[in-house]
């Protein structure tokens, strides 16, 4: 179960058995179904879950209902809502799965315990915080900067496992275009192709 937890973790630093056996002792192994919400506007995130099997998505709801999706996660990603986690406030945010999931989450209290005991995930988890920031960065840039069709092509190119495994309406929302638009997209590729 700790297998893929534990190789994404040597990407970053270096553990010894006793500092991951204290790190697995703080874990909750979790089997979700699909369509389940792991959180909703308005609660306090108290989980930072790190995806063993599954996809998750990370969305939130303008004024008018209209869905904007943030966040795609699949395996060996983490899923959370950092800011509320954190600042232990409300969320803007749902998370829910689009799949059957299996996880293995670590709830507030014992991240705080686990950064006590083993100081070296601190660096880890900056070093995380640090990769999606930068993702986030140059997701708003390309929303600024780049067409519909330029912003697809992306996503496709950097996610191809996500752009196989969700619907076509949830990669408008996240990229920023109706579904209409992005259907007109799509045949406008196809015929240049």
């Amino acid at each position: 179960m700790f297998e893929e937890i534990d190789r994404s973790i040597a990407n970053y630093i270096k553990l010894n058995e006793e500092e991951l056996t204290f790190f697995h002792s703080l874990l909750r192994h979790r089997k979700v179904p699909r369509k389940t919400f792991l959180l909703q506007e308005g609660e306090v995130c108290d989980f930072e879950a790190y995806i063993i099997k599954g996809c998750i998505r990370t969305y939130y709801l303008d004024k008018e209902g209209v869905e904007t999706i943030l966040l795609f996660a699949v395996e060996e990603w983490w899923a959370s809502d950092i800011t509320s986690f954190t600042e232990r406030k409300p969320s803007n945010v749902f998370i829910e799965t689009l799949e059957e999931c299996e996880l293995l989450t670590i709830d507030y209290a014992n991240k705080s315990r686990l950064f006590e005991k083993v100081p070296a995930f601190e660096r880890m988890f900056r070093l995380l915080v640090q990769r999606s920031l930068s993702v986030l960065q140059q997701r708003y840039y390309s929303s600024i900067s780049e067409t519909a069709e330029e912003r697809y092509l992306q996503f496709l190119e950097k996610y191809p496992l996500v752009a196989q495994r969700v619907p076509q309406h949830q990669i408008a929302r996240y990229i920023g275009v109706s579904p209409e638009f992005l259907s007109k997209v799509r045949s406008t590729l196809f015929r240049k192709h």
